[in-house]
C-alpha cells in the first residue's frame, strides 16, 4: 500500500555512481591546512568554484588520520559535489584523497605544491578548474523520488521547546520517509548520556543496539570519565541550553531522542565521516555534539540535506549541504526569524500539531532538495569543522 509521501518528487542531479544530491558545488578542496591559501587562491580566480579550508592533515596518524581521510574524502565524494581540484603539500596524501574521490565516477584531479611552488599550483589548478566549472554549469536537473534522499539531523542550542516541537518534528518526517526508502543519520553520542537504555533499545536488532552500546560505553568511560576536571557538566548541558530550561544532560538526551520518532529504529552504527552500506534506513554516526563537526562528519558520510532542530537559536550551516532550520521556540521565531526555515511553534500554542509539523519539514525537505536556499546558505554560514581525536604527532 503506498502512502501519500511516495509520490513525492525532487529536481536533483543525478551523479554516475547513481546517488541523487541537490546542490552541484565544484570544490577546491585542500588536503592538508597547509595548502589552504592556494586553494582560496584558485577559488578567488574562478568564479562558481568554493574553497573548503581547514586546519588540519599535517603529521597526524592511526584513527586520527582514518577520520581525516574519511573526511576529506567524503566531503568531495558527496552528491552535492559535481567536480573536485585537490590541492596538498605532496603528492602521496593528495592522489589517496583524488583515488577515494575519484571512485564515485566523478571528475576529480589533484595537484601538488613541493617542487612547484604556490603559483604553478594555483595557475595549474585554477584551469582545471575553469574546466570543471564549464562541466558542472551544463549539468541538469531530473525528477528523483524523495526517497533517494539521505537526510541527517542533530540538534542545537537546545532548550525546553526543542523536546516539545522541533525534535519531534524531525522525528515524524523520518517515521514517514523511512518507510519509503530515505536514509537518515542521526549522533552526538555524548549527548545520549542519561538515555542510553532507550537508544540501546531503538537498534533494529539485539545485536546492533549491544554494539552501540560498546560504542558508547567506550566514549563515556575513555573520552569524559577519563579527562573529566567535574564532571560532564563543564560543557552539556551548555549554557544555552540552561538559559533554555535544561538543567541536566538526561533531560537533554530524551529531548534528543525525539528526533527518531516513534516508530523508526537505526539499523546499523557508523564511525565518524563513515558511509552507509547496509542498505536504506537510519543509522547512528559515533559524532561530536558540537554542530559544525557533526554536520561535517554527516555531510562526509554522504548526507545530501541536514535538517536541524533548535530551540535557543543557532545559526550554524555547512559549505556542501543545505541546513534546514526547525525551531518551535515563539522567542526564537520573533528574534531570530532570519535564521529559521520551519516555524512550529504553533505546537506549543496548539495550533499545529506534530503530525502537522512534520508534513511541514517534509515539504521544506522537497522545496530546498528542487533548489531553494536555506536561511544558513543565504546568509553564507559554510561551518565546515573537522573532528581530530588527539594531538598530532
Amino acid at each position: 500500500m503506498t502512502s501519500k509521501y511516495s509520490n513525492i518528487t525532487v529536481q536533483g542531479y543525478r551523479r554516475d555512481n547513481g546517488r541523487v544530491g541537490v546542490r552541484n558545488h565544484v570544490l577546491i578542496l585542500p588536503v592538508d591546512d597547509i595548502s589552504n591559501a592556494a586553494c582560496e587562491a584558485v577559488a578567488n580566480n574562478v568564479k562558481g568554484t568554493m574553497a573548503i579550508p581547514h586546519a588540519y592533515g599535517r603529521l597526524q596518524f592511526g584513527e586520527d588520520l582514518d577520520v581525516h581521510f574519511r573526511t576529506i574524502i567524503g566531503t568531495g565524494a558527496n552528491p552535492n559535489v559535481a567536480a573536485v581540484v585537490v590541492i596538498g603539500i605532496e603528492p602521496g596524501w593528495t592522489k589517496k584523497i583524488v583515488d577515494g574521490i575519484a571512485a564515485t565516477g566523478k571528475p576529480v584531479e589533484g595537484f601538488s605544491i613541493e617542487q612547484n611552488g604556490d603559483f604553478e599550483t594555483i595557475r595549474r589548478a585554477g584551469w582545471k578548474a575553469k574546466e570543471y566549472v564549464h562541466y558542472a554549469t551544463e549539468l541538469q536537473r531530473e525528477e528523483c523520488s524523495i526517497s533517494e534522499l539521505w537526510v541527517s539531523t542533530k540538534c542545537g542550542e537546545s532548550d525546553t521547546t526543542t523536546g516539545l516541537g522541533s525534535c519531534p518534528t524531525v522525528g515524524n518526517m523520518y517515521d514517514k520517509l523511512l518507510p519509503e526508502g530515505i536514509y537518515g543519520f542521526f549522533g552526538e553520542t555524548s549527548e545520549i548520556t542519561g538515555a542510553e537504555h532507550i537508544c540501546k533499545e531503538r537498534a533494529a536488532t539485539p545485536e546492533v543496539g549491544e554494539r552501540w552500546y560498546k560504542m558508547w560505553k567506550a566514549y563515556s568511560e575513555d573520552v569524559i570519565f577519563a579527562h573529566q576536571t567535574d564532571d560532564l557538566s563543564d560543557s552539556q548541558p551548555t549554557k544555552g541550553n540552561i538559559e533554555g530550561g535544561l538543567t541536566t544532560i538526561e533531560e537533554k538526551a530524551l529531548g534528543n531522542l525525539e528526533k527518531i520518532g516513534r516508530t523508526s529504529k537505526y539499523i546499523d552504527i557508523l564511525g565518524p565521516a563513515e558511509a552507509p552500506n547496509s542498505g536504506n534506513g537510519l543509522y547512528f554516526m559515533d559524532s561530536s555534539s558540537a554542530a559544525a563537526e557533526c554536520v561535517t562528519l554527516m555531510a562526509a558520510g554522504g548526507a545530501v540535506l541536514h535538517t536541524f532542530p533548535t530551540g535557543q537559536g543557532n545559526v550554524v550551516g555547512n559549505p556542501i549541504v543545505p541546513v534546514i532550520k526547525i525551531t518551535a521556540n515563539p522567542r526564537t521565531v520573533r528574534t531570530m526569524s532570519e535564521h529559521i526555515d520551519v516555524d512550529v511553534s504553533g505546537i506549543l500554542r496548539r495550533d499545529k500539531t506534530i503530525d502537522e509539523a512534520g508534513d511541514d519539514l517534509i515539504e521544506m525537505i522537497r522545496r530546498t532538495a528542487n533548489g531553494r536556499n536555506t536561511a544558513a546558505e543565504a546568509l553564507g554560514h559554510r561551518e565546515f569543522s573537522m573532528t581530530k581525536l588527539y594531538r598530532s604527532a
